[in-house]
């Protein structure tokens, strides 16, 4: 066999081997990322959560984070705490 030929006869075995091999792994179609997501963002609407993005000094963001891993809270939960009681204190 001439290299040409050996050449194409090697090309058609890699594509074949392309073809044969499960959809899932090919262009990140078996990733569940996306459904994860979407089951989240349903439960999190069902609970009445709404997502809000705030910009933060870090200091204040990293203090936040100790005391959440320090209580063994969550950190959206120790915010939403933190938040009710000074919006309580205020009222008063």
């Amino acid at each position: 066999m001439k290299r040409a030929e050996l050449e194409k006869v090697q090309g058609k075995k890699v594509v074949d081997r392309m073809q044969k091999a499960p959809a899932r792994d090919r262009f990140g179609a078996g990733s569940s990322g996306i459904h994860d997501r979407r089951e989240q963002r349903k439960r999190d609407q069902a609970a009445g959560l709404v997502p809000f993005a705030v910009k933060l000094p870090g200091d204040l963001v990293a203090a936040l984070q100790d005391r959440a891993k320090s209580s063994g809270q969550a950190l959206g939960d120790l915010a939403a705490d933190l938040l009710r009681d000074a919006l309580q204190r205020g009222k008063r």
